[in-house]
């Protein structure tokens, strides 16, 4: 069977034709510069007509300046290809770039935004300084009235006064208004221009890269043909994403497709240093995206007998029922085996929470309070009134609640203890993936504190200060965490029986008692 390419131990054939590309790529001083800054490749084990076996390999985008190099497969389409209509096309998009930046830097307009933005200030507080004056004068007015004994004449002043200062209010108004409506204009002069050529520029970019899509005409092992535009337009994205197609995995398929060659089976590979926002291992395996090649692949595979994928058979191991440890009226704490939802997926509704609702039928409100990943073992919290579920939710946002994770880590951690700050948000284009994002990352903090050293491994315990998805998976591998995956992380080690990630202790005020209380529950390894 072929390999299923989202989550897989390479076949041994795979493992031999990497092997060799690792050979011939590390044997190549003209690139060894690109390949250390990081490129995914990949390996297709294929079967000719004369059932004689061997592989052909590819690299993801482009590698040293071109889509074509001799040792690998050419890309589906090539866009870097001077007769075609990608390169003067980019040119064009490219000028109106540097029209952009000329008028967004030109002195003139750098000098209208800063006079408007000056103007607005001064306006804004003259404004407010002739309101507050007319407030003052109001209330002197007021104080007079109160005061009593005033003649008509003097009535009639007050009024007079009260009038004169609203129309002077009104005409100061109007004047800054008429400066302002000046300064605009002149603004405006430049930001019309900027406007029409970034309009410009999105549609000529979006009508680029449906031409460019609708070049990757994708073949499958039944020989049918898709385009990637009609690909994607069944997906919940709609359009297909940038360097949708350039990855190494179709553009092995489609040449095996083309040479009539049968595909046995693949894998892909990274080579040189991690990118900075993701986690990636000199040499090692990993599965193909979701966000640009599942779809594709979807289609690429129909008419191949492809492996089943490992999650759900990893899913067919249920337990029949909770395993409590501590159940009171109100709450109750459970050990949660490794490969077990915590929630139900849109695929599978087994999880804690359908055992729970089974459980405790009579119970109200969510009943999930926190969250383990599939993969992690240990102590879960539910609830079982809408009370002790909002209280102890409280609990958890505002950080009171005191955690300890048990792992095994694939290296020895050089520190005996410390915290790693690296904030995380969700990979769009890999879920359920997470990047190391300094920009719009939210805070993930985790304090650690090291057990036990071996020859190659470290048993460690981590303590979460904040709650992020994989928080702890990719603070232990990042080259900017502890850079020593969690043994077993098949998505950012290296797959093994398990992960050996265990939530051993957790401590909480009860929700319902106010009592501190506490459960620890050994880690199975």
């Amino acid at each position: 069977m072929f390999t299923y390419p989202f989550c897989y131990k390479p076949h041994e054939l795979s493992v031999l034709a990497a092997e060799e590309v690792k050979t011939y790529l590390a044997e190549q001083t003209a690139w060894r510069e690109e390949l250390a800054m990081g490129k995914m490749f990949g390996v297709l084990v294929v079967e000719d007509e004369q059932k004689q076996v061997g592989f052909i390999a590819a690299f993801s985008g482009i590698l040293a300046g071109s889509n074509n190099h001799p040792y690998f497969v050419p890309p589906v389409y090539d866009l870097l290809n001077p007769d075609g209509f990608f390169k003067p096309e980019e040119e064009a998009i490219s000028q109106i770039n540097r029209q952009i930046d000329e008028l967004e830097t030109h002195p003139e307009h750098l000098a209208a935004l800063s006079h408007l933005q000056t103007l607005s200030e001064d306006c804004r507080q003259a404004l407010a300084d002739e309101r507050q004056k007319l407030k003052q004068a109001k209330a002197l007015r007021d104080e007079r009235r109160q005061a009593g004994n005033l003649t008509a004449d003097e009535e009639a002043a007050l009024i007079k006064e009260s009038q004169f200062m609203k129309a002077e209010l009104k005409r100061t108004e109007k004047a800054w208004n008429q400066r302002l409506s000046e300064a605009q204009q002149s603004y405006d002069h430049y930001a019309h221009k900027i406007s029409a050529l970034k309009q410009e520029r999105r549609t000529r970019s979006a009508a680029l890269q449906k031409r460019l899509f609708e070049q990757f005409s994708m073949l499958n092992y039944l020989g049918e043909e898709k385009n990637l535009c009609d690909i994607f337009a069944d997906t919940v994205q709609l359009v297909p994403p940038a360097g949708a197609g350039e990855c190494a995995a179709p553009k092995l398929l489609q040449y095996a497709y083309k040479q009539g060659w049968k595909p046995l089976a693949m894998a892909e590979f990274w080579w040189g240093d991690s990118p900075k926002s993701e986690i990636r291992h000199h040499g090692q395996y990993y599965p193909s995206c979701k966000g640009k090649c599942e779809p594709i692949l979807k289609h690429m595979l129909q008419g191949l007998h492809v492996e089943p994928n490992p999650m759900i058979e990893q899913q067919l191991q249920k337990p029949d029922a909770l395993d409590i440890i501590y159940e009171d009226e109100w709450i109750a704490v459970v050990n949660k085996p490794a490969n077990l939802l915590s929630v139900p997926s849109k695929d599978d509704g087994y999880s804690i929470y359908g055992l729970a609702k089974a459980r405790f039928p009579q119970a109200e409100g969510p009943l999930m309070v926190h969250r383990l990943d599939f993969a992690t073992s240990g102590l879960l919290v539910l609830t079982k009134s809408k009370e002790a579920h909002k209280k102890l939710q409280e609990q958890f946002s505002q950080r009171l609640v005191e955690k300890r994770y048990i792992a095994l880590l694939n290296g020895k951690v050089a520190h005996d203890c410390g915290t790693i700050e690296l904030p995380l948000s969700m990979n769009l284009l890999d879920r359920p993936h997470q990047l190391v994002d300094y920009e719009h990352g939210k805070p993930a903090i985790t304090r650690y504190e090291v057990l036990q050293r071996t020859e190659t491994a470290t048993r460690i315990a981590f303590y979460p200060l904040t709650g992020r998805t994989h928080q702890l998976r990719v603070h232990a591998a990042h080259p900017d965490g502890l850079h020593c995956p969690i043994i077993g992380d098949d998505l950012y080690g290296t797959p093994s029986t398990r992960l050996f990630l265990h939530a051993e202790y957790i401590r909480f005020v009860h929700p319902i008692t106010e009592e501190s209380v506490s459960f620890t529950i050994p880690a199975p390894f």
